[in-house]
């Protein structure tokens, strides 16, 4: 259906600047024209924006609210498992539905931590409808591991430390037996023959060098050159998996990436906190994208990424959320401002400019999601776009000043008004047309309390497990 959007505004990309009394037409989910409104617009003042990207995500529940506060990944992303996913469906509708209303058109699924209830596809096909219903397009990877469950190493120093109760409590969570390479393969292959399409990008997804063995993640390579499928992969986010890359790959683990064609175009790396000067060089040789998860690093005290050197360098850089907004709230605008305000410049010296900086990471979060285009409003381009509140976020309105400028001032979510994906409304004044937000997280909130009492097992083996876990990882650091 044909429609027009007015504003005040209209910010296509830094190389056309702002257009003012912009009217935005688009029918079948692409822009046909941006004209000049006549008469000059009246009334409440907004601005057209494209649509953000939320560029690395797990679709999960927030994690503090099941006592993961505060910690290094290693013991968090032990401890997070309290929050599996009760309802795939519910689950995916809630994180989606957040990303949505702080103004994405597209978000990466990185899916680490299945809910164990249904067949794998049919869980695939759970999010996928989630995705419909609330009206984001999605990048799907399933992540997988074959290796270290529980500690970068074995295991058996660490899960010797408890009682037989609460190792038998850990092992039942989280050691099984690996998935095959070529099952894995396969299993992505049927999961992109069920849900992929125009607004889902299925990829493959393993964890992470720590946790995939040299023939998983070789396999993965060479299905990707064959495929042209995409990778998307945490890389060094932490100084514990920093020392042990340094361990196991002596040659270095990104030459070691370059060297079995993991590195291309068609991989997106998460973090890359620790990456050193030349394997940054090479993630952007490549042509291979970083996406930075500002806040996610905070909470879970990983450390700041050279993120304004890998783009002095020419790797293209996204910004993601990775299910830890500074407030768990998936702000991802909030997140650019962060990102932005730290890697920005220092002194007289800019890394780039708001503008420039709000372009290439929806450009190329766009590419890391499978969405089509650069993000830029013109005409033929997909019709994923915002309009914000330009009264409520310039309240003060004493002289002109640039509003995205303003933007990375003091811009969050609440200054969005609509959110327009492929044509369609997905968000009006805060609220999803497609879901009921409130009533889904309502709805999840009594499931997991309901089901609290079940995770007795895990709370009582909590303590001890987290002693002995850092007790090993700090060992390590010792022995280098």
């Amino acid at each position: 259906m044909a429609a027009e959007v007015a504003a005040d505004s209209l910010f296509s990309g830094p190389d056309r600047g702002l257009l003012e009394n912009a009217v935005l037409h688009h029918d079948n989910g692409l822009i046909t024209s941006i004209t000049e409104a006549s008469p000059p617009m009246t009334g409440p003042r907004s601005l057209i924006l494209p649509a953000f990207v939320n560029a690395h995500d797990h679709a999960r529940p927030t994690a503090s609210s099941f006592g993961a506060l505060g910690m290094p990944l290693e013991s968090w992303i032990l401890r997070s498992a309290l929050g599996t996913p009760v309802d795939p469906y519910l689950t995916a509708a809630s994180a989606l539905a957040r990303s949505a209303r702080a103004g994405c058109a597209a978000m990466m699924v990185h899916y680490t931590r299945p809910s164990g209830t249904m067949p794998l596809v049919e869980e695939a096909k759970a999010i996928a409808r989630a995705a419909s219903d609330v009206g984001i397009r999605i990048a799907f990877a399933l992540a997988v591991r074959d290796q270290n469950p529980v500690v970068y190493g074995d295991s058996e120093p660490v899960l010797s430390q408890l009682s037989s109760d609460d190792r038998r409590t850990i092992e039942e969570l989280f050691v099984r037996a690996p998935m095959s390479p070529k099952t894995y393969l396969e299993l992505t292959d049927a999961i992109a023959s069920a849900i992929a399409g125009p607004k889902i990008d299925v990829q493959l997804g393993p964890a992470g060098v720590q946790w995939c063995s040299r023939p998983l993640l070789e396999a993965v390579a060479e299905n990707s050159a064959q495929t042209g499928r995409c990778i998307h992969m945490h890389l060094l986010e932490t100084i514990h998996q920093r020392a042990w890359a340094d361990a196991n790959f002596p040659g270095g683990v990104v030459s070691y990436l370059r060297d079995i064609g993991f590195l291309s175009d068609r991989l997106t790396l998460a973090h890359c906190i620790h990456a050193r000067p030349d394997e940054i060089e090479m993630i952007a040789t490549s042509g291979a994208r970083i996406v930075t998860n500002f806040s996610s690093n905070l909470h879970l005290r990983s450390g700041l990424a050279p993120i304004a050197a890998a783009h002095r360098c020419g790797c293209a850089i996204a910004v993601g959320v990775d299910g830890l907004a500074l407030d768990e709230d998936d702000d991802i605008l909030r997140e650019m401002r962060l990102v932005q305000m730290m890697h920005g410049g220092l002194g007289f010296e800019r890394t780039w400019t708001a503008s420039e900086f709000l372009a290439l990471a929806i450009a190329n979060g766009r590419k890391a999601t499978g969405a089509p285009g650069s993000g830029a409003l013109m005409s033929g381009a997909p019709a994923d776009f915002v309009t914000v509140d330009l009264d409520r976020l310039d309240r003060d309105q004493i002289m002109p000043v640039d509003p995205i400028d303003l933007l990375f001032a003091r811009g969050n979510a609440s200054v969005l008004r609509d959110v327009v994906v492929d044509g369609r409304l997905i968000v009006s004044e805060d609220r999803c047309t497609g879901v009921d937000l409130s009533a889904i997280e309502r709805e999840l909130r009594g499931i997991y309390r309901a089901n609290a009492r079940q995770l007795s097992p895990f709370e009582r083996a909590w303590p001890p497990l987290s002693a002995s876990l850092h007790s090993w990882f700090e060992a390590q650091l010792d022995c280098r």
